[in-house]
Formats: C-alpha cells, sequence, structure tokens
C-alpha cells in the first residue's frame, strides 16, 4: 500500500579482514538498489530509492520474478516507505539526482512518478512485438529514451540463460524517446543488433550513449555515442580485435567510462565462478593486461589506466580518483589519482552471481562519501551500505 512504512532494519557489523564497519540497510524480502549505471542516493537529502518485494504478501527466491515495488529509505533513522503499489513488477528504475521524478517499467509501460505531487503517469505503452530496456531521463528532464527490441524466441533466466542466443537472434533493435509532458514518441534510430545500456549524457540532452549487447567477446563494437539532433552515430573508443569492452557509464564530468579486459572475455560471472559463454577462460585470467578508459565526448580516447585484474563492475568516485570494484569476493578500492593505480580490499561481500538482482552493482554516493550495494548471502537480495 503506497504510504506504509517499515521501522529501520539497520544493523552494523564490523568486516574482520579491513575492519570496515558495514550497515545492512534492509532484513525483509529481497531489496535491490538501481543499477550502476543510475544512482540510489538522493542527491540533496539523506535518503535512498529501491525496491523490494516485502510488501508482495509472498517468500520469493531472488529468481523466482519477486514482484518488486519501488520504495523510500531515509539513511538517518531507517525508517522505509512504499512509493507505488503496482499490480506487477517493477523493473528498470531511474530518477532525477533529486529523486523528484522516478521512471520505471512495469509490463509493456513506462511510468514516471513524480514525489512531490504523487501522481503517476504512463508516459509509453509498447503495443508492437518489440521488449522495452531501461529508460533514461533527458538533463533537462522534459523527455526519456530506451532501447526497444525485438521479440525473439530465447530462453531466460539465471547465469545469463540466452545472453549468447539474444546476441544472435535480435536484428531489429531501435532507441526511442517519448515526451514526459505528452503522450507523444519516436524512434530515433534504428539497427540491426541487440541494444542496450542507453544513458543520457548528465549535462547534455542532446547526447547519449548505447551498446551493442551481448557476450564482449563476441561484439566488435560495443559502445556507440547518439546524436539525437542530427541522429548521426559514432564507435566511443573505436575497438579492434584484442579489446572485449562493456559496463560503460557517464561520470559526473562528462567522460564516458568503459572497462576493457582483452581477449576471451564475455563479461559474466556466473554462480559457479566461471564465465557463461567464454568458459574455455578463466574469470580474471588475461592474456593481455586489463584496463579501464575514459572516453570524451567524441569517442576519443582521454586516459587508460591499466589494472592489476579486472572487477565485474565499477564505480567511479565524484571527482574519478577512485573506483570501487566487485571482485569475486569482495568489493575492492583502486586508487586511479596517479600514474600506477593501488589496491586495496574494502569489504567481503557474500554473494552468488546467481541473479542480475544479486550482483553487487556498488554505487558510490553523490559526496563520494558512501558506498551502496546489494548481496544475496543468506539467501534473500538485501542492501549494505560502507564507507571507503
Amino acid at each position: 500500500m503506497m504510504g506504509q512504512t517499515w521501522p529501520s532494519e539497520i544493523r552494523e557489523w564490523t568486516d574482520p579482514k579491513t575492519g570496515r564497519v558495514i550497515r545492512q540497510l534492509t532484513q525483509t524480502g529481497n531489496n535491490v538498489h538501481l543499477y550502476f549505471t543510475e544512482n540510489s542516493f538522493d542527491a540533496r537529502e539523506n535518503f535512498i530509492i529501491f525496491v523490494s518485494d516485502r510488501a508482495a504478501g509472498r517468500d520469493c527466491a531472488p529468481e523466482d520474478n519477486p514482484h518488486y515495488n519501488l520504495f523510500r529509505l531515509t539513511l538517518d533513522d531507517g525508517v522505509i516507505t512504499q512509493l507505488t503499489d503496482e499490480p506487477t513488477a517493477v523493473h528498470s528504475i531511474t530518477k532525477t539526482p533529486d529523486s523528484r521524478l522516478i521512471v520505471y517499467t512495469v509490463g509493456p509501460c513506462i511510468r514516471c512518478l513524480d514525489t512531490a505531487t504523487g501522481v503517476t503517469t504512463t508516459v509509453y505503452e509498447e503495443t508492437g512485438g518489440f521488449r522495452i530496456g531501461a529508460p533514461s531521463i533527458s538533463p533537462n528532464r522534459r523527455y526519456i529514451a530506451f532501447c526497444r527490441n525485438e521479440r525473439i524466441d530465447t530462453p531466460r533466466g539465471p547465469n545469463y540463460t540466452g545472453f549468447k542466443e539474444s546476441f544472435y537472434r535480435t536484428k531489429d533493435g531501435r532507441i526511442t524517446l517519448a515526451y514526459l509532458d505528452h503522450a507523444e514518441w519516436l524512434d530515433v534510430f534504428t539497427d540491426t543488433h541487440w541494444l542496450g545500456h542507453f544513458q543520457f549524457c548528465p549535462d547534455d540532452g542532446t547526447l547519449a550513449t548505447f551498446c551493442h549487447e551481448g557476450p564482449w567477446n563476441l561484439v566488435t563494437q560495443r559502445i556507440w555515442l547518439l546524436d539525437f539532433v542530427s541522429r548521426a552515430v559514432w564507435p566511443c573508443y573505436r575497438q579492434d580485435e584484442q579489446d572485449t569492452i562493456g559496463h560503460e557509464f557517464w561520470t559526473h564530468d562528462g567522460y564516458v567510462f568503459f572497462d576493457d579486459r582483452g581477449p576471451g572475455h564475455d563479461g559474466t560471472i556466473t554462480s559457479s565462478r566461471t564465465q557463461a559463454v567464454a568458459v574455455e577462460t578463466a574469470v580474471n585470467q588475461n592474456t593481455l593486461i586489463p584496463f579501464v578508459g575514459l572516453a570524451d565526448r567524441r569517442g576519443n580516447l582521454v586516459r587508460r589506466i591499466d589494472m592489476p585484474y579486472y572487477c565485474n563492475h565499477y564505480h567511479a568516485n565524484p571527482d574519478n580518483t577512485v573506483l570501487v570494484g566487485d571482485d569475486v569476493d569482495e568489493l575492492v578500492l583502486i586508487d586511479i589519482s596517479g600514474e600506477k593505480t593501488h589496491l586495496e580490499p574494502l569489504c567481503a561481500h557474500g554473494i552468488s552471481w546467481h541473479t542480475q538482482s544479486s550482483h553487487c552493482h556498488p554505487t558510490w554516493s553523490w559526496d563520494g562519501r558512501r558506498i551502496l550495494y546489494a548481496s544475496d548471502k543468506g539467501g534473500k537480495v538485501n542492501l549494505y551500505l560502507v564507507k571507503p
């Protein structure tokens, strides 16, 4: 029920290896923060936005399609408040930094909640044979855009089931723009690939990135930039044969961050601690030195940082001097401020790698003072906070 509250579930303990204090924020049901390309933290007030199945009325494992709705957790007192009461599960959430607008998918629709007025409107409804991807809100808050991919017959499930099949079978992918103030939309770009990871530039509503989705070792050019005015598309960091690239995101100052692991890597870790597609190569086994890069708005590499090994996801602090990464068993901090990187363990995460919702997806707060992550240790997905 919208407006229902739960008392604080926060508990603390100390990581035995690093001595860092870990705050577990949730303990009821499954609780998942926004994807790492977004940010669950509010930029002005001390709360986070997340999804939970705590109000669904059934006990559900993370892989059994929990009925998620939107919630707010106030970090000062731990009180949790329900924001939506959708009849089917909420997915693919994005929001403005101040959390005024929260946009999400539910069934065939994309909806927008105005948290100041409490009004929810349907921005887009899919009536054709396409699957809706995660939306992104333009910096001017006038419109959203998202990927749509043709519906194809592929298996779907934990441990990247259907990942390779979707890559090969998807031949119609589109970037679609929809206005927030009236029910109009248009396809801005059409491709012959599976498209994903759409993200607006943080300070330019005419510029965005998207990706050719699929196992990284099979995708020949992962990241693309799109100009909404000219409809021009160009590669971001032009790949060669040795590159396997992914997990790109926009930094606060408008660079595109990406991860390059070298040949034989498909961008996955499964619950058996192997890759899902490129099974002949072990996790963290590299023939070339893995690196992360920063590219400018024309797609040119402006900085390359060699890494001691790769993590599954990275997220950069506000000034791009420190990364948080999720290694196979630990969260790590990586200082990239100098010519050489310095890595230190942050805490054990205990995740299974079984589902996307159980991945850590560590994310810095807007002020760089805290890191939010998820873990399914104990069986259910819950949220945790740690200071770097």
